[in-house]
């Protein structure tokens, strides 16, 4: 059956719609990576929490970050034209909770913790996430809440030595070593 043939009988099914409320308790309860996408220049700088973020592609890489279009960071990403991708690990919730707004720490203020430099594109980079992805904005999608990021990837850095922070059930957490 090709892809056509399952788009079209979707669409000949009368289902129900999908409450949001379930929904959202549905994906609560899957683990995903958390993440801070950073932009800006030498004189301001902009970063939010993220847990929609993954690859995309490895020829060439390019990796996929989803922003919500109220969010106050979508305007500078496009004027900036760049991004950075910082997943984080175990032992950085704090820095987590305070670029999601958990705490009373706004803007550019949110850059004075954690160790912060700049690589090939100019994009704040967490010198000890878990992996960083410096990239380029390639294009943008638009779905009803969100703009789709692609980024294509410019720099990267692994550090590796240490376990991923996941967010799961609302709450952070890191997997258990395999």
């Amino acid at each position: 059956m090709m892809i056509q043939d399952t788009i079209k009988i979707a669409e000949q099914m009368d289902a129900p719609p999908i409450d949001a409320q379930i929904f959202r308790a549905a994906m609560k309860k899957v683990a995903t990576p958390v993440t801070i996408i950073a932009t800006g220049n030498a004189e301001i700088r902009h970063g939010m929490t993220a847990s929609a973020v993954c690859s995309l592609s490895d020829q060439p890489p390019m990796i996929l970050a989803c922003v919500n279009r109220n969010s106050a960071i979508l305007p500078h990403l496009r004027e900036n034209g760049c991004f950075s991708a910082n997943f984080l690990a175990e032992g950085q919730a704090e820095l987590a909770q305070c670029f999601a707004g958990m705490t009373k720490i706004y803007g550019s203020d949110r850059f004075n913790h954690g160790a912060w430099t700049t690589l090939a594109t100019g994009a704040p980079v967490l010198t000890d996430a878990l992996s960083v992805f410096d990239c380029r904005l390639e294009c943008e999608y638009d779905s009803p809440t969100h703009a789709v990021l692609v980024g294509r990837v410019e720099a990267i850095v692994k550090e590796g030595t240490t376990r991923a922070l996941v967010y799961a059930s609302g709450q952070f957490s890191f997997p258990a070593p395999i």
